[in-house]
């Protein structure tokens, strides 16, 4: 009886049952037209007029499964008219059906239908685009499939769509390097290409992009512009990780119009082994080789992917590489031609934002001294290893020990002061030196660091590698000498004019206050006191490192505790050497 109350009234409409009801709806041409002509025949049909709708019977709820389920239905049937037939059938069949069913866009239940319409069309109607646009709601609730549409004619919009994301990624990259666990084994450079593109924001832009090469150029604007505006060189690697997420998903739409494309990939691989092989030199040469006169322009991206720092990474690992198998072979450098390249390729990373800058798209002139000079200095400073280290494993008898080089050329601390590509190489070969646990080689080069091009040596790329490399060193912080050379000599002169380093020297004793001689560490504590001007980081790490040392004072208990022991404890004569 009661499913019978459920369907009452149901005849009279000329439909027998609630199957029946389901199956007019489901499974007709046009539901929408059924549903109107089902609604004029309960309107003037018999029991019209009667206060009784036929409906009242029905619970709530099995409306809406019938509901639901003829969404469905229209859902899955405006998805198989988007394959069906001639291209340009299907599409008049959509076009028609966004016709009818627009002006119930607004209707949350019929809102889907209409969206996934849009989202089968390529080309949406402009007129209903402009509704779309305008209607914060509409807006946000259409697919991205229509959204590229709406932003490829409406830069201004697409670019506050992209300003949270890029804004999102400088902050992700700037975390890695201020992160507190510092590690020499995981850095800012230890995640593959592959699992750095996997992160929201690249997957998010890749997303947005889609097959659309309109949005891909305007994208690429973005970050130029961003790039040109902070010199903030993580732009340059969202550039390249963006270009290998489409080559990834085989986007060949925009992988083939990016001159960039191969030049990418085959270094991609390189930064994938952190190293660049001969055989993947001699492919990036034949692309450097091969832009053709009247394509110049290629170089302002060439250098921009150069310019990322997995790259400079790559490319300067190698280069330190190089040298050190030229000291084996005897060899100078002006006589390798992969190391040239590798200077090359650092030259023009290195000149990306000057050569974007002036829009004078030429490689950038390699200086002769350079070669002739600087590299073969380096190599004197591995020489000078080999040899001290030899000398130790000598037998003494006949000979006083000779002492470790303490002076550096003074052409050397000039190369780092006035010649870019000579100070990243200078800096990696410092960072070389520490990870092999070389105190004396350290400590040599240390003072060239105080005043270097740029300020690189105060870079928060190199500083978060120093750091991590220092951990080797951990117990060389007990030694006055050494830690005089490294906070006072080098950390604590950049401090007051660089946040920054504030930042990474407490992120240091964060991690090896533990290991520096008391005296020393209460006066580090009183140098890194942050200032009225000091930023809310400087603050909190500050306060960190406060709390680790309280709780490795003895606590007050235990030292009012120890003379109410009732047995004194017998005095027991210490060794001298203690």
């Amino acid at each position: 009886p009661g499913r019978a109350a459920m369907y009452a009234g149901l005849q009279e409409l000329g439909v027998a049952n609630g199957e029946d009801l389901k199956e007019t709806l489901t499974n007709c041409m046009e539901p929408l037209k059924a549903i109107e002509q089902f609604q004029v025949r309960r309107q003037t049909g018999p029991g019209a007029g009667r206060g009784r709708r036929p409906w009242a019977g029905f619970p709530r709820f099995f409306h809406q499964s019938v509901f639901d389920e003829l969404r469905e239905k229209l859902l899955e049937r405006v998805s198989a008219i988007a394959l069906e037939g001639k291209v340009e059938e299907r599409y008049k069949k959509l076009e028609d059906l966004l016709e009818k069913s627009f002006s119930l866009v607004k209707m949350p239940s019929i809102q889907p239908v209409v969206m996934c319409v849009m989202k089968h069309l390529p080309k949406v109607p402009e007129k209903k685009l402009k509704l779309v646009m305008a209607d914060k709601d509409l807006y946000k609730a259409c697919a991205v499939e229509v959204k590229r549409q709406i932003w490829q004619d409406n830069q201004a919009l697409f670019g506050d769509e992209v300003s949270p994301l890029l804004k999102q990624y400088i902050l992700e990259k700037e975390n890695i390097l201020f992160s507190n666990d510092i590690s020499v084994l995981h850095n800012f450079f230890s995640p593959s290409p592959k699992t750095r593109r996997q992160g929201e924001v690249v997957q998010k832009l890749t997303q947005m992009i889609g097959k659309n090469v309109k949005l891909y150029d305007m994208v690429l604007q973005f970050l130029r512009t961003l790039f040109l505006r902070t010199r903030n060189v993580h732009y340059c690697t969202l550039r390249a990780e963006l270009l290998m997420s489409l080559h990834d998903l085989e986007i060949s739409e925009i992988c083939t119009v990016d001159p960039c494309h191969k030049f990418t990939w085959c270094l991609d691989a390189c930064i994938r082994e952190k190293f660049v092989d001969n055989k993947r030199a001699r492919e990036l040469q034949g692309f450097l080789d091969g832009v053709k006169k009247g394509q110049e322009q290629v170089l302002g991206d060439l250098s921009m992917i150069l310019c990322d720092p997995f790259a400079i990474n790559t490319l300067a690992l190698s280069t330190i590489r190089h040298l050190q198998d030229l000291v084996g072979q005897e060899t100078l450098p002006r006589e390798s031609p992969d190391l040239l390249l590798l200077l090359r390729m650092l030259s023009l990373g290195q000149g990306a934002w000057d050569m974007i800058d002036s829009q004078v798209f030429k490689e950038p002139k390699m200086e002769a001294e350079l070669i002739t000079k600087f590299l073969p200095m380096l190599m004197s400073f591995v020489v000078d290893d080999h040899t001290f280290n030899v000398d130790q494993k000598l037998p003494s008898e006949e000979k006083g020990p000779i002492p470790y080089p303490s002076t550096i050329p003074e052409a050397f601390t000039k190369f780092l002061q006035e010649n870019r590509i000579a100070c990243e190489i200078g800096l990696y070969y410092i960072l070389h030196i520490t990870k092999q646990r070389n105190k004396n080689a350290f400590l040599r080069l240390l003072p060239a660091l105080v005043e270097t091009f740029s300020d690189l040596a105060f870079s928060d790329i190199f500083l978060h590698l120093l750091t991590g490399n220092l951990t080797l060193l951990g117990d060389e912080f007990a030694l006055d000498e050494f830690c005089t050379s490294l906070f006072d000599s080098f950390f604590l002169a950049a401090c007051s004019r660089k946040e920054n380093v504030h930042r990474h020297v407490l992120r240091l004793l964060l991690h090896l206050h533990h290991k520096v001689a008391p005296a020393k560490l209460e006066s580090l504590q009183k140098a890194l006191e942050p200032t009225k001007q000091s930023g809310e980081a400087v603050k909190e790490l500050y306060n960190q490192l406060i709390e680790k040392l309280e709780l490795r004072k003895p606590s007050p208990a235990e030292v009012t505790e120890t003379p109410t022991m009732e047995l004194p404890l017998p005095t027991v004569p210490t060794p001298a050497s203690r």
